[in-house]
């Protein structure tokens, strides 16, 4: 049978002038060749003008020290943000002291008993050896803190998410109103949660929780909205029917219709909320996560895998136990079930009685397996054997600084070097082909803020990094999702290695870097690699699986080979879902880069971290609202944006 080797067909100039890309190419480069002109009539072409620079460091400075001066004695702050930071201490002290209090045997019965009730037997012993782990670990009262300060973050979240999921879910004026302000509320960088609270709360707990709950919230609010929309029309027209109010209809049909949604929301937000704790250490948050970052700090590789281990096992387990309660849903419910929660409870108060009598609510030191030498022992092995000198290939530490020498320092030297006023027309491009002028608009308005807040060029600098992190990713991602779309043995292969690394927080992939890398920005960039790689292949694989079978049926039957169905017919359809994984790439890679200003990527990160760890908000504040303004503009030029049928663009 002949296969199809036909060329694509020639595309004449008139054919091309038609095409709406082309149309408004045209009309930006009609705008340009009058308004560049003007722009370099009235500044310099190079970097970012000077005279269009607005220094917020002393209005920042001045409000800073109104805040510090005002904090103990401002009626707004002693009543109302002094009530919700005593309010948030209170209750993670509460969680805290309960959880020492159960001790440790009473803890893992819990979390094994809750999980052996939700999902079974084998649930509840990986469970177990989860908390177990963080005990051995020498890990144990760290994991509580930061467990307490989750359990008080996630049901503040839970809350605030679902209220306004509930509002935008049941008035349309509502729905366009948060719209906008999630989408951008799920673009920005974590780090950038941190400076608005950290201005009015200062450094501590209460900080750290409310950041996590602005950052965590979104999700929940999203899918409770998401799911409150799709009630089934027939079953709430039924509802309707019966005489029943709004309030009854809402918590007989809509809520419960939603359950799957509403379960959806509470794993994301736990997910966030754990990534968030783990940030928040950077801002007093204590536990788990202000180990890691001291031990990043001093690049003590082995204490920050201690630390980091129990904070991926409370990830796995919180992540498995939610999806199960969810898969759950809509099952026939056990027999005795009821029975069974409490017989689980009861469980638990034996086991944490038990403990207190025989005087073992502490984490017994002598059970404590130290790992932390020996892991440094392995990283000086590596530096001396793997670093350098390694025979053909060279070592981490070369391919480190080829990187380094070769990608990241061009790149940022081409863009530095590039006129501001072509920066800001290679955006407008980009924007305007895949979306909207509306979309065009934001995203210049995004990156000509950054120039406007006087950090042009560590703002570049950290675009470098993002597009050659990016760059990597989507070859790896791609070819790894087209692989793995195209083999059902390796996409299970696979799955439960992608789902490891998708629920594990941005922070714990700094520690293997810096094993691999030592410091500075190509360490940066690999960890913001392996980080966006699972959501770039997970979302190729889908994309590629979901095209019409009918339409690989047809392309088969003309004696199409795989390589062109893929390149002919399986791209082409899949191009929404290859876009998507551009654009969530983007916005993932960013998030890690930014934190990779911790082991030396400079650029911003390096910017909030000083600024963070200075009490110097102005410089902090600024980096964090250009990161911001960057991640705004990323997501605008690779997210396209549905047009209305008559009004085009």
């Amino acid at each position: 049978m002949a296969t199809i080797t036909a060329s694509p067909p020639r595309v004449g100039l008139p054919a091309l002038l038609k095409h709406r890309a082309v149309h408004k190419l045209l009309l930006l480069a009609l705008a340009a060749a009058i308004l560049v002109p003007l722009a370099n009539a009235r500044w310099a072409s190079g970097t970012w003008p000077s005279a269009l620079t607005v220094d917020f460091s002393e209005p920042l400075a001045k409000a800073s020290d109104w805040i510090i001066d005002n904090r103990d004695s401002h009626p707004l702050f002693l009543y109302f943000f002094g009530h919700v930071s005593n309010v948030v201490v209170i209750a993670v002290r509460a969680v805290y002291l309960t959880l020492l209090a159960i001790g440790w045997a009473g803890v893992t019965a819990l979390g094994a008993l809750v999980a052996w009730r939700v999902a079974g037997v084998r649930l509840a012993l990986g469970t177990a050896a989860a908390f177990l782990a963080c005990g051995l670990l020498g890990m144990w009262v760290p994991t509580m803190q930061t467990l307490a300060l989750m359990v008080a973050a996630v049901l503040a979240s839970v809350v605030v998410g679902a209220l306004l999921g509930l509002a935008a879910g049941l008035s349309d004026r509502m729905d366009r109103l948060l719209r906008p302000v999630l989408d951008t509320m799920q673009v920005l960088p974590a780090f950038a949660y941190l400076l608005p609270v950290v201005l009015v709360f200062g450094i501590g707990v209460p900080a750290a929780v409310l950041a996590t709950v602005i950052y965590a919230a979104p999700p929940m609010a999203r899918l409770t909205s998401l799911g409150l929309r799709g009630a089934d029309k027939e079953v709430l027209e039924a509802v309707e029917s019966l005489g029943s109010t709004a309030r009854q209809r809402l918590l007989t049909a809509r809520i419960p219709l939603a359950r799957k949604e509403l379960l959806l929301g509470l794993n994301q937000t736990i997910m966030m909320a754990l990534s968030m704790a783990v940030i928040a250490a950077v801002i007093g948050a204590g536990g788990l996560g202000d180990r890691v970052y001291q031990a990043l700090a001093s690049v003590d590789v082995g204490a920050a895998l201690a630390a980091g281990i129990p904070i991926v096992l409370l990830a796995v387990v919180l992540d498995r136990v939610t999806c199960a309660a969810g898969e759950k849903i809509g099952a026939e419910p056990e027999p005795h079930g009821g029975r069974g929660w409490l017989i689980a409870l009861a469980g638990v108060v034996a086991v944490a009685v038990a403990g207190r009598l025989a005087g073992r609510l502490d984490w017994p030191d002598s059970w404590v397996v130290a790992i932390a030498e020996p892991v440094n022992r392995a990283v000086d092995w590596m530096t001396a054997h793997l670093y350098s000198g390694v025979p053909v290939i060279g070592g981490t530490a070369d391919w480190a600084g080829h990187f380094t020498t070769w990608v990241l320092d061009p790149m940022r030297d081409g863009l530095q070097a590039l006129p501001w006023w072509s920066v800001l027309l290679i955006v407008a491009a980009l924007a305007w082909v895949i979306g909207t002028w509306r979309t065009a608009l934001t995203a210049v308005l995004a990156m000509a803020a950054i120039g406007v807040l006087g950090v042009w060029k560590p703002s570049l600098d950290t675009l470098s990094q993002v597009l050659a992190a990016v760059a990597v990713t989507l070859v790896v991602g791609f070819a790894t999702g087209v692989a793995a779309a195209r083999s059902d043995r390796l996409e299970r292969a696979l799955r439960p290695v992608l789902d490891v690394f998708q629920t594990m927080p941005q922070f714990v992939y700094l520690i293997p870097v810096v094993a691999l890398f030592g410091v500075g920005r190509a360490p940066a960039v690999a960890a913001a690699i392996v980080y966006a790689l699972p959501a770039v292949v997970r979302i190729t694989t889908q994309g590629l699986r979901q095209v019409d079978p009918a339409a690989m049926e047809a392309s088969g039957s003309l004696g199409a080979t795989s390589w062109q169905q893929l390149r002919q017919v399986q791209l082409p359809l899949a191009r929404r879902a290859l876009l998507l994984a551009v654009n969530q790439g983007l916005v993932l890679v960013l998030a890690v880069v930014v934190i990779g200003g911790l082991v030396g990527g400079g650029a911003l990160g390096y910017d909030v971290v000083f600024g963070l760890a200075q009490g110097d908000l102005a410089t902090g504040l600024v980096a964090g609202a250009a990161i911001v303004c960057l991640g705004l503009m990323l997501d605008r030029v690779t997210q396209p944006t549905e047009r209305r049928a008559k009004k085009g663009a």
